[in-house]
């Protein structure tokens, strides 16, 4: 463990179309929501889907394959890094965000949202698995 790094990895389904933007010095990015689902079992034994919205920004040359092949729905394979910002909103309050940095990405769906994967149970008593 000689280099420790910050590194998030996720698969989800992104929430909304992309938006590609660019910046006053002319390098564009763009912002996505992405949604990743959890399935776990709750005290009463009952099968839950927890879901988790996480902001994405993507930078450069990555948003021409971003807008060409995605939309809201894509199943889509991230890497990056966590990173954390604030600023000063309109009533002057702080406001924090933390967002992941997408280094690479790996498109899992088509744009009909369909995918050859299925979904992976989770380890521990998959006999009784709702699906």
């Amino acid at each position: 463990m000689s280099t420790l790094r910050n590194k998030v990895q996720l698969i989800g389904h992104l929430g909304n179309d992309p938006v590609i933007k660019t910046t006053t010095t002319g390098t564009t990015y763009s912002i996505i929501r992405l949604a990743t689902n959890d399935l776990f079992k709750n005290k009463a034994g009952e099968w839950v889907e927890e879901v988790q919205w996480h902001t994405l920004v993507i930078w450069g040359n990555q948003n021409n394959t971003i807008e060409k092949k995605c939309k809201r729905g894509t199943k889509l394979m991230v890497e990056g890094k966590l990173t954390y910002r604030n600023y000063e909103n309109t009533d002057g309050l702080k406001q924090y965000v933390t967002e992941i940095k997408v280094d690479s990405f790996l498109i899992l769906s088509d744009q009909n949202g369909t995918s050859n994967d299925s979904p992976i149970p989770p380890k521990d008593n998959d006999d009784d698995l709702p699906f």
